[in-house]
């Protein structure tokens, strides 16, 4: 499924799932800061813990911080990636060749239940269902969520997937707890 106009009816709220990363200076710190700064122009509701995480496509680079936090927002879908961007450009991101160390990487799982393949954004993002950095916590938040091009729950999704536990490692949230709702 296809869909051009990726705008939400006039001041509908949606829920919105974003994963965040950070393998560059003080990773803990870079997560708080786009966490802060996401939540001036969307509504956080829950974040995952902390997961340290081997980078994956590079594994030439030190690991990652990562986390998914969940959220509604009346944003459009080019609204929040542009949102990111700039979040990420704040935080001291450099344009470069993908899979490079950074600072912070804020991708769009999912925007509602939405289905979008433009040139300039997919959502669902197209390799989540991939990848246990981004699983793992998302199925501590939401794992009943179902992936609307899949049409499988997060966790069944997760069950599918084999996952080295030195790869990924909870630690805890943003916070410090174990999970945050």
């Amino acid at each position: 499924m296809q869909i051009s106009n990726n705008h939400p009816p006039e001041s509908k709220t949606v829920k919105i799932f974003l994963g965040l990363g950070s393998n560059m200076g003080d990773r803990r710190l870079n997560l708080a800061s786009a966490l802060h700064l996401l939540s001036e122009k969307i509504t956080v509701d829950r974040t995952s813990s902390i997961y340290d995480t081997t980078p994956v496509g590079n594994t030439r680079q030190g690991r990652f911080l990562n986390l998914v936090c969940e959220g509604t927002t009346s944003l459009t879908p080019l609204e929040i990636l542009n949102l990111a961007k700039e979040i990420e450009k704040t935080i001291g991101r450099k344009p470069g060749p993908i899979n490079n160390p950074r600072p912070i990487d804020i991708d769009i799982l999912f925007y509602d239940n939405l289905v979008i393949n433009t040139p300039a954004l997919i959502i669902p993002h197209p390799r989540l269902i991939e990848r246990a950095f981004v699983l793992l916590p998302l199925a501590e938040i939401a794992p009943d969520f179902i992936h609307p091009a899949v049409g499988k729950t997060i966790r069944q999704i997760l069950q599918a997937l084999k996952v080295n536990s030195k790869d990924v490692v909870k630690l805890q949230n943003i916070r410090g707890e174990t999970c945050m709702k």
